[in-house]
């Protein structure tokens, strides 16, 4: 099925550059807006959704329940070609655009978030190779994930830091032709990469600003000196299954062919990476409210009260009718976003916009589901609970709900003044 779709892929999209900031899918120039998907969107959306339910649904509940890492769904998906589909074709990947990767994700998503969220954090990790890396760089890490499954990781994230990714403490100082790295991260896919994309401080000026302070490295994670912490488990809400870990960099030595782009450029790839995964994330919030719908509507067409079916009470009616909403508008919203990063154009405001409503609208949606079930919502032998705890998430990671409104504000306010 790999094969099918690396054969499908081959038509109809560009082939990749491998140098920096240039092997991003683009679509032809003035290709317009269209509802109809193609032939070949539809069947890499056709292999998600069936992977989806017969694969991952049956056994989420357990994966949920017991929290172990979805080593042989991983294996499964990647056998599909539904994970690395953005790597370049010259790195052995299909080289897919953001728009496809979306509808994969929206798919996977609606058989378990926790699932998508280990691929997804692998598809960030990849992506500031994708975006700044050189070819040897390209060929070297990315080419290896082709060729077998195996994990990355983006490690910047810090115990205290957060969303502050301007204040990330994490050091890098440079001696001979070597990095020295000391700090700590806070990840998912922290116990189970193969390698990290780690952003660190090189500047000593404690003034100096974010675009210039910061550097953007490759590490491989069985390097000396690299601790890796527990696993954070049933600590977590929902999504239990993945692998978030802290990881403790001791006098980590790097080499300086390891450097993303030049000392200083760190930042902004880190930035530039999330305007190419936050619409997938999204994506992915409006595939766990569609799992939320339905689930409500079949429930809601089997249950009966006052001798008629719940779904004929004009107040559960509306109540799917607005989940409906929410689930139809916001695909929308993702869908513009991933359009303007295949067109080449920046999508921070677009991608931001999609997160943050997006986001929101998820909870909304499973607190509703939750609701339509009544007390079998908050019974964990029903589905919607497992749902409700799942969608909070995409109100935190990635930036937000609040980060991305400090996004769209700037950017609005922006075309004011320019």
């Amino acid at each position: 099925m790999a094969q099918t779709l690396r054969t499908i892929a081959g038509h109809g999209w560009t082939s990749h550059s491998s140098k920096p900031a240039q092997n991003i899918h683009i679509r032809k120039p003035g290709a317009g807006f269209s509802f109809e998907l193609t032939d070949e969107q539809k069947e890499f959306q056709a292999t998600a959704h069936k992977f989806a339910v017969e694969e991952i649904i049956p056994v989420a509940a357990q994966y949920d329940k017991t929290g172990e890492y979805p080593l042989l769904l991983i294996k499964r998906a990647w056998e599909l070609g539904l994970i690395n589909s953005h790597i370049p074709e010259s790195c052995g990947g299909l080289g897919l655009g953001s728009f496809e990767a979306c509808l994969i994700t929206e798919e996977l998503v609606y058989g378990c978030t926790a699932v998508q969220t280990v691929i997804e954090a692998n598809s960030l990790g990849q992506m500031p190779v994708i975006i700044a890396g050189n070819e040897q760089q390209q060929k070297k890490y990315l080419g290896r994930m082709t060729e077998e499954p195996m994990m990355c990781a983006y490690c910047v994230t810090e115990p205290r830091v957060g969303c502050d990714v301007a204040g990330v403490k994490t050091k890098a100082e440079k001696k001979g032709d070597e990095y020295v790295i000391n700090g700590q991260k806070m990840i998912t896919n922290g116990g189970k990469a193969n390698w990290y994309f780690l952003l660190a401080c090189t500047d000593p000026d404690p003034k100096a600003p974010a675009s210039k302070a910061f550097t953007g490295f490759i590490v491989e994670a069985n390097s000396p000196g690299i601790q890796i912490g527990r696993k954070v488990k049933k600590m977590n809400m929902g999504q239990c299954c993945s692998d978030t870990r802290g990881i403790v960099f001791e006098d980590v030595r790097v080499p300086k062919e390891n450097v993303l782009i030049a000392e200083g450029a760190g930042f902004k790839i880190a930035m530039g990476a999330f305007d190419k995964t936050r619409p997938p994330i999204t994506a992915g919030a409006v595939g766990l409210a569609k799992r939320a719908l339905d689930e409500a509507s079949k429930y809601a067409l089997e249950r009966k009260t006052f001798g008629k079916p719940i779904v004929e009470h004009q107040a559960v009616s509306f109540m799917l009718a607005e989940m409906a909403m929410k689930v139809e508008l916001p695909r929308m919203a993702y869908q513009r976003a991933a359009w303007e990063v295949d067109g080449g154009r920046r999508n921070t405001y677009y991608a931001s916009i999609a997160k943050a409503f997006v986001g929101d609208v998820a909870n909304q949606v499973n607190t509703d589901a939750v609701q339509i079930f009544g007390g079998n919502g908050f019974n964990t032998e029903y589905p919607v609970e497992k749902l409700m705890r799942d969608a909070k998430i995409y109100q935190v990671y990635e930036g937000t709900a609040q980060i991305q409104r400090m996004i769209i504000a700037r950017e609005h306010v922006g075309k004011y003044k320019a």
